[in-house]
């Protein structure tokens, strides 16, 4: 099916300390605000965050594999990261599909992640990108 202006897609999901170890490994980013809760006690936010592209992480994995899925080849991304993410959360992204250009297959979704139990968005951005099925 062929994505619309104002088409819409929710997903919900949480990270573990164990995916924040994890991202920590792969990138190299050992920043003690994500890792040592003695350490973050003594920052604003008084316990460990995850990283921030860890939790942006959930665009692509939507955008390839959910909406508008298989196929999708991106071409740019934008991140504001507005509030910090916390193991063990839920939440849920809104993408928005906010521009469409089918003759060049290519489009802009805008991406929302919400805290489920504040519903404060933590990070927002706009994806470009292609996809021939489907824009």
């Amino acid at each position: 099916m062929k994505l619309s202006l104002g088409d819409t897609y929710e997903y919900e999901f949480r990270f573990s300390q164990d995916d924040v170890i994890a991202f920590a490994q792969l990138t190299g980013d050992d920043n003690p605000l994500h890792l040592d809760p003695e350490y973050a006690a003594t920052t604003p936010f008084k316990r460990p965050i995850i990283h921030g592209m860890l939790g942006a992480s959930v665009f692509t994995k939507v955008i390839g594999t959910k909406f508008p899925g298989y196929g999708s080849i991106y071409v740019g991304q934008t991140f504001q990261f507005l509030r910090p993410m916390f193991v063990d959360t839920d939440y849920r992204v809104k993408f928005t599909v906010i521009t469409l250009n089918p003759e060049k297959h290519t489009g802009e979704i805008l991406g929302e992640v919400f805290d489920v139990t504040t519903n404060k968005i933590t990070t927002k951005g706009v994806a470009t990108l292609m996809h021939k099925e489907k824009i």
